[in-house]
């Protein structure tokens, strides 16, 4: 529920009573006792859906577009009209729990903080995100994407967009094409002093073997589920007029944390975590443009003026058509890191197989198959396997000379070197 309130101009006041006697609305007139041309200032209730389309006929009446309107949010509205209006509107209307037109701009450009603001909560959360992605620590990195001030940049730009509101689109691209840079310099110097000062006294490898690293050293298509699902959220979260905090939390997910491995990169002298990393950040950033930005127009957003609507339209296919270029040009390396994996993944199974076959013989009833790893060259992107190690539980104190060879005979098809490990399993008697 809302309550609005206008100023009318001098020699409106009729039209603008009429519409709302027409549309049953109850409302309270003051007289206006200032030294402005206003000749009175009115106030009523309305549902949520019907601001709209009622502020859209005040000023098809007359109502100039930059009178002076507050919509405020009501706890509750008692009156027999209100709730038959309101009976009415959700009737009518299938457009869902979508804000007003006038309260989605208001609440874009709010999200999207002061420069200030926002640079100083975007270098706190990509040094903590530095912090948790070398600690390995899932618990920090997640508390990085709270204090990320992400959601209202790219809330602003898709607003703007279907808006044709230019000044709302250009301060969401400056704060996220800012946000990106500041967040890359600030990570990997961050990164580089940790490194100079051994207080991380992590070798490449050892950089590379860290879990929170590797998770965006390769990303596969279902990184780019992720950023649309963000999008198509932070959209709806914006729209229905809901808390957009844990939204925000999804957005810095898909940007905050590979944007800290970048910077580790750099620091490390890494090139391959850099490209990898990169591509990711740009997929995610792309993809909740994208997303947000279909999601409000197909929820029915266009500007306040029709003949500005073929505008907002022509400026909304061409954004979506150059995010969906690129973001298909960069999806090339996400499917070839989803296709090696799948490869990865195929190739696991059938050593396993193989494995469990020779496994099967009698003289080697004790030993059970643990696991089968295929490793890469180190650091490579999307490099070809280059060794299968297979781990073998054996009881405590038994040797089994020319397993390995055996298991190398079946494996060697493939041509790969294959290392066999063994763990001791001691078994309980029943």
């Amino acid at each position: 529920m809302r309550v609005v309130e206008v100023t009318v101009p001098a020699g409106k006041r009729e039209a603008v009573l009429g519409v709302l006697e027409e549309e049953g609305i109850d409302y309270v007139l003051t007289e206006e006792a200032s030294n402005r041309e206003v000749a009175a200032v009115v106030s009523f209730p309305l549902p949520r859906r019907a601001v709209e389309p009622v502020l859209d006929s005040l000023r098809e009446a007359g109502l100039p577009s930059d009178a002076y309107t507050i919509v405020i949010q009501a706890e509750t509205v008692i009156s027999r009209r209100f709730e038959e209006l309101q009976d009415r509107y959700e009737a009518e209307d299938d457009s869902g729990d979508r804000i007003a037109r006038e309260e989605l701009r208001a609440r874009a450009a709010t999200l999207a903080p002061n420069a200030r603001t926002f640079v100083v909560m975007s270098i706190v959360s990509v040094v903590v995100a530095t912090a948790g992605v070398l600690l390995d620590s899932a618990a920090v990195v997640v508390g990085s994407m709270v204090i990320a001030p992400l959601i209202g940049p790219a809330m602003a730009t898709s607003a703007g967009t279907v808006l044709q509101d230019s000044d709302l689109f250009r301060r969401g691209v400056k704060f996220q094409v800012i946000g990106f840079v500041l967040a890359i310099v600030t990570a990997a110097v961050f990164a580089w002093i940790l490194k100079s000062l051994q207080l991380v006294p992590l070798t490449n490898p050892e950089v590379l073997a860290v879990g929170q690293v590797r998770e965006r050293l390769a990303p596969d298509f279902l990184s780019l589920v992720v950023a649309l699902g963000a999008g198509v959220a932070g959209a709806y979260s914006l729209s229905s007029g809901i808390s957009s905090s844990l939204v925000g939390v999804a957005i810095a997910v898909a940007l905050v944390p590979p944007t800290a491995v970048i910077g580790i990169g750099f620091a490390w002298g890494l090139p391959a975590v850099v490209v990898g990393a990169t591509v990711l950040v740009l997929v995610n950033f792309l993809s909740i443009n994208l997303a947000a930005l279909a999601t409000l127009w197909y929820q029915g957003y266009r500007p306040e003026h029709w003949f500005r609507e073929d505008e907002a339209r022509s400026a909304t296919i061409k954004r979506i058509a150059v995010l969906g270029v690129a973001i298909l040009l960069l999806s090339t390396f996400l499917a070839a890191v989803t296709y090696t994996t799948f490869q990865t993944a195929q190739l696991e199974q059938e050593v396993r197989s193989e494995v469990g076959e020779v496994l099967e013989r009698p003289e080697y009833d004790d030993l059970s198959l643990v696991s089968v790893r295929v490793e890469t060259r180190q650091g490579a992107l999307l490099g070809d396997p280059e060794a299968v190690v297979v781990t073998v539980g054996r009881p405590p104190g038994e040797t089994y000379p020319g397993l390995a060879d055996r298991i190398a005979d079946r494996v060697d098809s493939n041509g790969l070197a294959v290392e066999v490990q063994y763990v001791e399993i001691q078994r309980a008697d029943a």
